[in-house]
C-alpha cells in the first residue's frame, strides 16, 4: 500500500458546497454522468491549464471508465489520493472534477488538477479559486501544485 497523502488523524472533507458547485467524492455511482461530462469536452479538458500534455482524455469506454472511478474510490479510502466529482448544485448535474494526489516530483505536499465539462467552462476559473482557498483553509498541505488560471 502507498503511503497516506495526509495524517492518520486529519479528517479528509467530504466536499464543499458554494453558489457554483458541490463537491463530492467520486465513485462508481457517478459513472455515466461522469463519462458523459468528459467525453463530450475533450478538447475543452486538453486546452485546460494542468491537462495540456496529459494522455488523459482518451478513448476508454464506460467499463473502463468504471474501474477508473473505482480505483479512486479506493485511493480515497486509502488516504492516497482524493477525487470530487463537481456537480451542479440545483440539478446535481456532473460538471467537473477536481484529483487531488501526491505530487510526482516530491517538492510539493500536494499536485492538483480539475476540468470543467465544456459547456460550464466559464466556471473554470471560479472552480480553480474555490479549491485553492479550501486547500489552503481545510487542508493540511504547505504547498501545492495547481495550474494557475488567468483570471
Amino acid at each position: 500500500m502507498e503511503n497516506p497523502l495526509v495524517p492518520p488523524d486529519f479528517t479528509v472533507p467530504l466536499g464543499f458546497e458554494n453558489e457554483h458547485f458541490r463537491l463530492t467524492p467520486l465513485g462508481p455511482q457517478h459513472n455515466e454522468p461522469d463519462y458523459d461530462a468528459w467525453s463530450s469536452s475533450r478538447e475543452h479538458i486538453h486546452a485546460t491549464p494542468g491537462w495540456e500534455t496529459s494522455s488523459w482524455p482518451d478513448d476508454r469506454t464506460l467499463e473502463d471508465n468504471l474501474r477508473d472511478l473505482r480505483r479512486h474510490a479506493d485511493d480515497f479510502e486509502q488516504r492516497v489520493g482524493f477525487t470530487y466529482t463537481v456537480l451542479e448544485p440545483a440539478t446535481g448535474e456532473v460538471v467537473g472534477c477536481v484529483y487531488i494526489y501526491p505530487d510526482r516530483g516530491e517538492l510539493n505536499d500536494a499536485h492538483v488538477q480539475s476540468w470543467m465539462r465544456a459547456s460550464r467552462a466559464q466556471l473554470d476559473v471560479a472552480l480553480w479559486r474555490a479549491v485553492t482557498e479550501w486547500l489552503a483553509t481545510d487542508w493540511p498541505f504547505d504547498r501545492v501544485a495547481y495550474a494557475a488560471r488567468a483570471s
